[in-house]
């Protein structure tokens, strides 16, 4: 059976991460989520001090300078199977989910130089196919040429209303509106920023889950990948 590439790209909180290792799993096939690579870029910087905690801002040359000094690594978590990432030998997965790294981590996937050492690192990844990446640039810029891209989207207050569920049950306090605020400012950042923003490739489907079930989702895609891998075994 053929291999192919499968881009996720899309908004914050669509259920990216969720699908593509459901899908990965369903078809045996290498997951990376990349945006978690952002996020440890990010809390790299929140720890070594190159953040200004009065205003939010990252201080740019200081993560620029230290760019060598960091290694990202997946590595499957044993208990469940998943693809954990480890910031410098860290498993850092779930230090990486917090509201104050959400809050810095678009200002940090903005920056050029962060991005081209990760776009390599993914494409290194995927080079062989047979991988399911999710983020902001994958189908546009990553993999330009993935056999399968998706766009998956949602109301911001459907979206919200999600990460705020998360959000409390991991012990946050914190109140929806400040979700819904991060959300909406996560979009537009990442939708207006010079390098690589957020949008929908020409060929991507489109998945809008704002009324959709997780496994109506789930099977719809599912579908599509094998219709374009059984179409590619057979050419």
């Amino acid at each position: 059976m053929g291999r192919i590439t499968i881009a996720i790209d899309g908004h914050s909180s669509t259920g990216k991460s969720t699908v593509a290792r459901e899908l990965a799993k369903a078809l045996d096939y290498i997951y990376v989520d990349s945006g978690a690579m952002y996020r440890a870029v990010t809390l790299y910087a929140l720890r070594n001090g190159f953040v200004d905690q009065a205003n939010g801002g990252v201080n740019k040359e200081a993560l620029i300078s230290s760019l060598p000094d960091i290694e990202l690594v997946f590595e499957k978590n044993g208990q469940n199977g998943k693809a954990e990432i480890c910031l410098n030998g860290e498993n850092v997965e779930k230090a990486i989910r917090t509201m104050e790294v959400s809050g810095l981590v678009s200002a940090v996937a903005a920056m050029p130089e962060v991005r081209k050492k990760l776009v390599e690192q993914q494409r290194l990844i995927g080079k062989d196919k047979g991988v399911v990446m999710d983020g902001r640039d994958i189908g546009t810029v990553v993999f330009p040429d993935a056999e399968l891209k998706l766009f998956m989207t949602a109301s911001s207050r459907i979206r919200a209303t999600r990460r705020y569920k998360e959000l409390l049950e991991r012990g946050e306090d914190i109140s929806f509106e400040e979700v819904l605020h991060n959300v909406e400012s996560r979009d537009h950042a990442d939708s207006t920023r010079k390098d690589s923003p957020l949008v929908m490739a020409e060929d991507a489907v489109e998945i809008d889950n704002s009324d959709m079930g997780e496994a109506e989702q789930f099977e719809r895609i599912l579908s599509h990948a094998k219709d374009l891998i059984a179409k590619g075994s057979a050419g």
